[in-house]
Formats: structure tokens, sequence, C-alpha cells
């Protein structure tokens, strides 16, 4: 019998909705299962710091957990270099700091109060002194990807046509519209976060599991056994079913 993997979606500071889903896991007999999280632990909401102790705390207490590396947690990992890096991905108008991106949130976990007009280099000497010095060996520690013999997890998905042992960090952490418009099987189940939907969402070739808790909605959780899975919800499993089944 196949032993089920659990997957989490985009977190951004949700600590409360962490707890929550992990409290469901456990009651569908996944304690000590392995749980996949699929990255994007901070920003946006009010309790980054919270959910990177909660993270850090189950790892060290042995937990079988894959955590793998968001854009946004990359984004912050590099503000916290000895001297802040930037990811020039970004359109012109945006960086961390930027209240659409949520650094601002995240610093504000840590205590961090600062203004508009404050100089970057001051913010930047604020966080040193306030974020540990274990959650950026956590954030700088994380994997872009991981794989059972059904399942490929990443952060963002895949570029078509690659070879998933062969993707790029970019890729994994940032592609889009290519990925979500590519339709061909990618021989192993894609499943993703990065891009909001209004539901966890199957579309035959891969799964989305982001449904916007960065923007206030619920934390999702996935059972995996093989490809098949179901969603994880307060009134007990759902089938998720690809696009175009029966029953959807």
């Amino acid at each position: 019998m196949t032993k089920p993997i659990y997957a989490i979606g985009d977190i951004h500071g949700q600590h409360e909705e962490l707890l929550r889903v992990l409290a469901l896991i456990e009651a569908d007999g996944g304690a000590q299962a392995e749980i996949v999280f699929i990255g994007d632990y901070t920003d946006r909401g009010p309790a980054s710091a919270a959910v990177l102790d909660t993270l850090i705390d189950g790892l060290a207490q042995g937990k079988p957990w894959r955590c793998l590396m968001g854009n946004h947690d990359r984004m912050f990992s590099w503000f916290m270099r000895d001297y802040p890096l930037h990811d020039a991905y970004l359109p012109v108008y945006l960086y961390w700091l930027h209240e659409r991106l949520g650094g601002d949130t995240t610093l504000a976990s840590y205590g961090i109060e600062m203004t508009q007009t404050e100089r970057q280099t001051a913010v930047h000497e604020k966080a040193k002194a306030a974020v540990p010095q274990k959650h950026i060996d956590f954030l700088n520690s994380l994997s872009h990807s991981y794989q059972t013999d059904d399942l490929f997890f990443a952060h963002a998905g895949i570029q078509p046509g690659v070879a998933l042992d062969a993707q790029s960090e970019h890729d994994l952490l940032w592609i889009r519209k290519e990925f979500h418009q590519d339709t061909r099987d990618h021989g192993k189940l894609i499943v993703h976060g990065h891009t909001p939907v209004k539901e966890v969402t199957h579309y035959g070739n891969r799964i989305n599991i982001d449904a916007g808790a960065g923007y206030g909605n619920p934390l999702v959780a996935v059972r995996f056994e093989g490809r098949a899975c179901w969603h994880l919800t307060d009134a007990g499993l759902v089938p998720l079913l690809s696009a175009g089944s029966d029953g959807t």
C-alpha cells in the first residue's frame, strides 16, 4: 500500500492557518507522515516569524518535512545578506519591502517599524539585528524541488519540455504562463503554488495548491497516494479530480 504524502500550499505569514492544516493532517493519521511545503512562508500575512519558528521546530524534532523555497522566501533571504540583493525579475516599481509584495509585514512580525521615507540601508540594519540567524539559515537551506515516483513538487512549476532534473532555479520559483498553458503530460504530476486560484485545482498534468492564503483565504492541505489526491477540509477529505473527469 502506498504511503500517503501531504502537501501544504503558500502560507504567506498565516500562522494560525498553518496550525489548522497541520491539525487536519494529524487527524487524518499523518502525524508522522511526509509533508511537502510548497514555499512562500513569509510576506503579506501577519506572522511570518512564527511560521518560520514552527517549520524550524518541526524539522528539529525530526519530522519528515520537505520545505521548498518560494520566490518570496528568496527575496527575504537576499535582503538579509550583508548587503541587500534585489530580485531583478520584479517590475521596475516593485521591491521586497513594497506593501504589494509584503516584506514590510514580514519585518513587522519581528517588531521592526519603518516609514516610506526611511533608507533601506537603515531598515536592513534593523533587520540584521532582529531576525534570528536560524531563520536566515533556514531560508538559505531550502530546496528548489522534490519528487517521488509519481509527483514533482516545485513552488511555481516547471519549464515544459525540459527534463525535470534540468529545471532552472528561476523557473522553479517564478514561472507562470508557459507552464500554465501547456497541457502535455510532464511525466509526473506537477504540484505547485505561486499563482493564487479561487480553490485548489487539478488540471490533469498539474495541481495548483495556492488558494490565496496570503490574501486571507483558507490555507490548502492535500493528501496524495500516487497520483490520486484529496483536499483536506474541516469537513473531511474531498477527492480532487482533474478537469474533464467525471464528477467535476
